[in-house]
């Protein structure tokens, strides 16, 4: 019996529906023949129900299976495609680079939104003058008069000067309407001149000349259009592109579109950003002043200085600048800054704010190269290479009549603060250097050569050696004054510290500061030492640098820090760190090194008495010391050098004989024979003896006054002329050496002018 085919329940589920249907129908035909044979063969009738089919052969079932088969693979491939598919397409919809990108373009497309925005806003303010009214209001505002006077004259002079724009349109009108006509006319009357001449003159035909005119028109019409559909096709992205800019620079997109992949968005800093900071504060006095629609006062509006942004804001009355340095760190979030990049200050009134706000990152590029590494020297008295401020601004660290007081956390750079500071002293001919590093560390070998003392170690022996040395600068500062008190000057100048006697710049740095002050031994007599050297040594001559870890009451004597006018405060980790480095009440006024991040702002620093500035965040340079990369050596030689083309040897303070000249015997040498007026007599002794620093200062009126009181001779004053009668001056001579050389013992040094 031929087979009949069955239905294959398997793959029922994945054909489609018309297929199951056809096969459907071929399988009851073949159902309905078998049942007629089987009616066919018995001998009881039975009733069915007949349903037309179609009995298959072995071959035709087997072609059917196989191409039920194949539908059924097409329909689960199908199926599972779509699935892929499906599950693709919600994986792109979903990942995070899509909603990035969507973001930036959602983003890109609101700030050229904000661009046509800004454009509309600047457009209305110009029109019905909107920045002077806003202007006006804040000066009534805050009561302020003379501002108000000058606002309201500004606006009535903007408003004249519009109305004669106005007025003079029409004749701007007319004016273009006359050249038109005249170009209209003139033209072609000059070609019609210019064909006529060529015709008569046989160098060309009149024609001609029309011809070529109108080709010309033809070109310059040809251009034109060109340019036109070039500008046509062009204008709606180069408005566009400007609109972003526009947008860019006004503006900022709203926090939800900015993505973290953005780091490098930076809001622009402008009047409107730095309003909306200050209101963020929630300070009522501000919240209130905006509410009531008037607009902050910007004495200088914001504008790049250096790295970064510069404004001056005249704040609402009862808001002191003092109260928003205070919450500089709030203030840097509305600025979308790190609280070190923003610095509000004090300006000219108490209700003025002077903020800075640097660049985003401005930080990252630190001070650059040191600029002495390819040559030159250095003139202490003007101050020694130190670093660069945020705005870029390159900053000498002084040092006469100073004192400097380094310190911060471990590894952050106060060692190399100091290295800086005696390299560039070092390039100083006239300095004499002495470096104590109680603590065995080769941040300063490279200085030694260059140094009248060095003292490395924290042994017994090296404490006793930095206590010596403190001792004998103690000394050096008792004979400097009695050496200006001999050359009658209040403090040490560049012309006494060049002259080689006595008073050259002395700079000491005492590194590591804390471990000798605190050492059980010596501690306390160096403490003592070092407070008399810091507060009697600065007009001296001599600046004394004290480097620590930790200023505190324990390691340092408060009399130390109180007479250091320089500091500098690297990361530091409380506010009495703080106080002690810059000053007491610095951090209460927002001068914070403690803001500073360990690590990441390693080499940067709050420095005060290094500007005008209450302090200024400083990135100091780097001199590396370390063996193949040593930058410290050639400078030290550059400055052996430099001594050594002077004929002198490295400065130290050894005991300077103290010159002496006799003015009585000067006076015999340049007076002759004759009297001579006593105001001429200084200029003979400057000629006589050019080098010594007395005569260079002295007058007629003091030469008779010292001779008076030191020699017992009197100038008459003859004719008003005071002479001075070489014979008198002989007389005294005389009288001195009859009385065995006691005037020369009071009196002979010049009256105090020997050195």
């Amino acid at each position: 019996m031929d087979n009949v085919h069955k239905l294959h329940p398997d793959n029922d589920d994945n054909r489609p529906q018309d297929s199951v249907q056809d096969d459907v129908q071929d399988v009851a035909q073949g159902i309905v023949h078998e049942s007629a044979e089987r009616v066919d063969t018995t001998d009881d009738v039975v009733d069915v129900e007949v349903i037309e089919g179609e009995i298959l052969t072995d071959e035709e079932s087997a072609a059917l299976d196989q191409r039920l088969a194949n539908r059924g693979a097409l329909v689960r491939r199908a199926v599972t495609t779509t699935q892929v598919v499906a599950r693709a397409s919600k994986t792109v919809a979903t990942h995070d680079r899509t909603k990035t990108a969507s973001k930036a373009v959602l983003r890109e497309s609101f700030t050229v939104v904000q661009g046509l925005e800004s454009w509309a806003k600047r457009a209305w303010d110009a029109s019905t003058m909107g920045v002077y009214r806003r202007q006006i209001k804040a000066a009534e505002a805050v009561g302020d008069r003379e501002e108000l006077k000058q606002w309201t004259d500004r606006k009535e002079s903007a408003t004249d000067r519009r109305h004669r724009r106005l007025m003079d349109l029409p004749k701007l009108a007319w004016g273009v309407l006359k050249v038109s006509v005249a170009l209209t006319i003139g033209v072609p009357l000059l070609v019609f001149v210019i064909a006529v001449l060529t015709k008569m003159t046989g160098h060309g035909s009149f024609t001609g000349v029309w011809l070529g005119f109108f080709a010309l028109i033809g070109l310059v019409i040809a251009a034109g259009a060109f340019a036109w559909s070039a500008l046509s096709i062009a204008a709606p992205f180069l408005i566009v592109l400007a609109a972003w800019r526009e947008g860019k620079r006004r503006a900022e997109p709203p926090a939800w579109l900015v993505t973290t992949a953005d780091a490098e968005w930076d809001a622009a800093i402008d009047e409107t950003t730095i309003a909306r900071a200050l209101e963020a504060l929630r300070i009522p006095a501000i919240t209130q002043y905006l509410k009531a629609g008037l607009k902050l006062q910007f004495i200088t509006p914001a504008r790049v200085d250096g790295r970064g942004t510069h404004a001056v804001v005249r704040l609402p009355a009862g808001v002191t600048a003092e109260k928003i340095a205070r919450r500089r760190g709030d203030l840097a979030t509305g600025l979308h800054r790190a609280a070190k990049e923003v610095w509000p200050t004090t300006g000219s009134e108490a209700g003025i704010l002077d903020v800075w706000i640097a660049d985003k990152g401005a930080l990252a590029e630190g001070a650059g190269e040191y600029p002495l590494l390819s040559g030159g020297l250095v003139d202490v008295f003007k101050g020694v290479p130190s670093g660069k401020t945020l705005r870029g601004d390159a900053l000498l660290a002084p040092i006469m009549e100073r004192n400097t007081m380094t310190g911060g956390m471990p590894g952050q750079g106060k060692s190399s603060a100091a290295r800086a500071i005696m390299a560039g002293c070092a390039l100083d001919p006239t300095a004499e250097l002495r470096i104590w590093v109680p603590d065995t560390n080769f941040d300063f070998e490279v200085f030694k050569p260059r140094c009248a003392s060095y003292i490395m170690g924290a042994d017994d022996d090296s404490m006793k050696a930095i206590r010596d040395q403190l001792v004998n600068v103690h000394e050096e500062v008792q004979r400097r004054g009695e050496l200006l008190i001999r050359y009658e000057q209040p403090a040490v100048n560049r012309e006494l510290a060049s002259a080689s006697v006595g008073l050259h710049p002395l700079i000491c740095l005492l590194e590591e500061a804390h471990v000798a002050i605190t050492d059980d031994t010596y501690g306390k007599e160096i403490s003592k030492l070092l407070v008399e050297i810091v507060k009697l040594g600065r007009k001296r001559g001599i600046h004394m640098i004290v480097s620590t870890q930790a200023p505190t009451r324990d390691s340092m004597p408060r009399d130390v820090t109180r007479n250091c006018s320089n500091g500098i405060a690297f990361a530091v980790g409380d506010h009495v760190a703080n106080d002690a480095l810059l000053g007491q009440g610095a951090y209460a006024a927002g001068h914070r090194a403690t803001e500073l991040i360990p690590g990441t702002d390693k080499g940067t620093a709050v420095v005060k008495g290094f500007s005008g500035e209450r302090s200024e965040i400083l990135q100091w340079y780097y001199l590396d010391v370390a063996k193949g990369h040593d930058q410290v050596t050639p400078l030290i030689q550059r400055s052996l050098d430099a001594i050594a083309k002077l004929g002198k040897t490295i400065p130290d303070s050894k005991p300077v004989p103290i010159e002496t000249r006799d003015l009585l015997a000067d006076l015999d040498e340049v007076l002759g024979d004759d009297p001579r007026p006593i105001a001429d007599v200084p200029a003979l002794l400057k000629r006589h003896a050019p080098t010594w620093t007395p005569y260079q200062g002295l007058t007629g009126k003091a030469l008779r006054e010292l001779l008076e009181r030191e020699h017992g001779i009197k100038v008459p004053s003859t004719g008003n002329r005071y002479p001075l009668d070489p014979v008198t001056v002989r007389d005294a001579i005389v009288r001195r050496e009859q009385c065995g050389g006691d005037a020369d013992e009071s009196g002979g040094e010049t009256g105090g002018l020997a050195s």
